[in-house]
């Protein structure tokens, strides 16, 4: 089970200390969307020039033009692409067959997705490397998690490996190892902490545990 770290209200350099803080306990920093509209792309080039021995997720939540953005975003070293599961499987299917290419790994966000269970199943059937259940910032507000959408996709996914995002804290973290996904992605419950490194710490320890 791996750590990632969701940066989203950054700027490049606020982004590296941030990283510089936390990156013995992280496997995976992610440079969120607000960051990518901000810096573009040169923000997932300059963390993975600063940490090169940390894998680096662009998060673009690809919806259309899947094989150019993750050809794009490979050339600016992402080793991880994020495509939204709302998308028609075709841009899925170029944004796979692209990483191979380059020998980089596609996660698909299944974000606001109606039928989580049968879209997962298509989706695991297209040859993604992650499904990611996620809890966009809007409904975490209004209280809502993606704990009981992890269990569904455990169920049915078969060949990728599964995430987790949305309002995960160390409160709630044991309840998310509890269901045993590959990826659980933290992004305030790290960032938002007095304390970021001892934060990670005790959640890397969390999981070592499992």
């Amino acid at each position: 089970m791996k750590l990632q770290l969701a940066l989203d209200l950054v700027n490049i350099p606020e982004a590296k200390e941030v990283v510089k803080e936390v990156q013995d306990y992280i496997d995976i920093v992610e440079i969120g969307t607000p960051v990518v509209i901000n810096e573009g792309l040169r923000a997932v080039k300059e963390i993975k020039a600063a940490f090169p021995s940390l894998e680096v997720l662009a998060d673009l939540k690809i919806m259309d033009a899947g094989a150019y953005e993750v050809m794009k975003a490979s050339e600016a070293g992402a080793d991880i692409i994020t495509v939204l599961g709302a998308t028609d499987d075709s841009t899925i299917r170029g944004a796979v067959e692209e990483a191979r290419k380059h020998g980089k790994q596609i996660l698909v966000d299944m974000i606001n997705v109606k039928n989580l269970e049968q879209r997962a199943r298509e989706v695991d059937a297209l040859g993604v490397d992650y499904v990611c259940v996620h809890t966009g910032y809007d409904l975490q507000a209004e209280g809502e998690n993606s704990f009981e959408q992890l269990r569904v996709i455990k169920e049915v996914v078969k060949q990728a490996k599964t995430a987790i995002a949305g309002g995960i804290k160390l409160a709630t973290l044991p309840e998310v190892i509890e269901a045993s996904p590959d990826l659980v992605i933290v992004g305030g419950g790290i960032t938002g902490q007095q304390d970021k490194r001892a934060a990670a710490s005790e959640m890397k320890q969390l999981i070592a545990q499992r």
